[in-house]
């Protein structure tokens, strides 16, 4: 048996350094069953090789999802290795759905690297992330509960799929209110979050009220996640986060910050929709991130969180779950609540 992911935790960096390196050589194992081609950008893309298929060590991402999978299982009573499959396939999907955002997105950089389609092209792109999403099915197979988990996977997908298509959707759109807003983010990041607690539960012989509970938490920590991801979006440091600076306002998203911007009925918020009618230049960037905290944008979204992540502790509590992974997952969404990366 694997040594629990919550054994000694002292920290969300010790919880996730665990992580990693449990799933690790698990998520190698799956990739190298991927032909080819598919194999050769998905390592890429995990930073494993260079586009030459050269070892690398770059930064393959936090692996936060599969950290929560983990934990839930253990604190439901299971353990990681009955998990792990679950895992995997939560971090596949995850990284099926930044592989097709950086190609709908045009984001030449994630990582502090050239993105997948930045090398090797957008149609090539397309496909390994379609890649990626079926390898998230196959490895759920090998686990227990193959049935019950690629249902509750599915759904998430699809979740996952409709929140994106609003995110694109609302690019073109001039009355996109909040409520839509915090809509697009539950299915585009909470239920994916919601879905890795909600599986590992499952996993580790949760009772159908634990699933619900970390469901709710998972998915509470999921728009808190994204609502941070879309202040980083306007005001992260590219040093820090591997994205260019005000990338978001540079797409004309309808992030979060934004949209309580456009809809707070501030003189700042109108300059702001005035602005969002055209393509933004260089030099308007600065300005519309000025004109979003002016209009108190950035000030709704810190408070959004703060109550998010309370609304996440309490279900977490109710689910009742053992000591130690229970202290993990409330540092894990602790670090999403506060992050800057």
């Amino acid at each position: 048996m694997t040594e629990p992911v919550a054994e000694g935790v002292r920290t969300a960096a010790d919880v996730l350094a665990r992580t990693r390196d449990l799933v690790e050589p698990a998520l190698r194992r799956a990739v190298g069953t991927l032909p080819p081609s598919m194999c050769r950008m998905a390592g890429y893309h995990f930073g494993w090789w260079d586009a030459r298929e050269r070892p690398v060590r770059a930064g393959g991402g936090k692996a936060l999802r599969p950290a929560f999978t983990l934990l839930a299982a253990e604190g439901a009573g299971g353990d990681a290795d009955a998990a792990l499959p679950a895992a995997v396939a939560v971090e596949l999907v995850h990284n099926f759905s930044l592989v097709h955002d950086d190609v709908m997105d045009g984001d030449a950089v994630r990582r502090h690297r050239p993105t997948v389609w930045n090398v090797f092209g957008r149609s090539e792109a397309i496909l390994a992330g379609d890649s990626l999403l079926a390898l998230a099915f196959a490895a759920l197979a090998a686990g227990g509960r193959p049935a019950d988990s690629a249902r509750m996977l599915a759904r998430c997908v699809q979740s996952l799929l409709d929140g994106q298509s609003a995110d694109l959707g609302f690019e073109e759109r001039a009355d996109v209110s909040l409520g839509d807003c915090v809509r697009m983010a539950e299915g585009k990041t909470g239920a994916l979050f919601g879905c890795a607690c909600s599986l590992g539960a499952l996993h580790g012989g949760a009772t159908t009220e634990q699933v619900a509970f970390l469901r709710v938490f998972g998915e509470r920590v999921g728009l808190a996640f994204q609502i941070v991801d879309d202040l980083l979006g306007i005001w992260g440091d590219a040093a820090v986060t591997g994205k260019p600076v005000h990338s978001d306002l540079r797409n004309r998203k309808k992030s979060l910050p934004v949209v309580a911007a456009l809809t707070s009925g501030t003189p700042a918020g109108g300059a702001l929709a005035v602005l969002y009618r055209r393509p933004l230049a260089q030099a308007d960037l600065a300005r519309a991130a000025r004109l979003v905290e002016e209009a108190g944008g950035r000030a709704w979204s810190l408070a959004r969180v703060d109550d998010l992540l309370s609304e996440a502790l309490e279900a977490l509590r109710s689910a009742e779950l053992a000591p130690g992974p229970a202290a993990g997952l409330e540092a894990l969404a602790r670090l999403a609540a506060d992050r800057d990366r």
